[in-house]
């Protein structure tokens, strides 16, 4: 059984079946699991730190971290996901536990903001983050913001 690697990457580190791989995962997650139609390319990757779990050569876990003023004033980490077979099991809370450490890292920032999806907000809590925002509808999901201060 082969072990989980991580890879951290700038987008223009990225080679194309990376970038492929990264792009058709968001694009089974968070468009049709979800079923919820968007532009998922937002031009916020090309200037984005991609980090990502890979097992068998498989993308199994992903997040997406912006810069301050990005997506919001903090950096933020965002298009968080993992596949159904990995989930439940801890790889999303290793997943946000790197993101979170290389998000700080990158922007030396004590502050991380998120646009959370309102079903996982226990989930969240339970890393640190806190709701700052009411409820909002974001592409047919229910969402908030929430912050993260170290």
């Amino acid at each position: 059984m082969s072990a989980i690697t991580w890879e951290y990457k700038h987008f223009n580190e990225l080679d194309t079946h990376e970038l492929y791989s990264i792009l058709k995962i968001r694009n089974e997650v968070f468009i049709v699991e979800q079923n919820c139609a968007y532009l998922d390319e937002d031009d916020k990757d090309l200037d984005a730190w991609h980090l990502f779990a890979l097992k068998n050569e498989l993308i199994i876990a992903y997040a997406r971290i912006l810069a301050p003023g990005v997506a919001f004033a903090e950096a933020s980490i965002g298009r968080v996901l993992t596949i159904k077979n990995y989930r439940k099991n801890g790889a999303g809370r290793t997943l946000m536990l790197h993101a979170i450490e290389k998000t700080l890292a990158q922007y030396q920032v004590n502050k991380i903001k998120i646009g959370a999806q309102v079903y996982l907000q226990d989930f969240y809590t339970s890393l640190g983050f806190t709701a700052t925002s009411a409820q909002y509808m974001e592409d047919g999901i229910p969402h908030m913001e929430m912050l993260l201060t170290k």
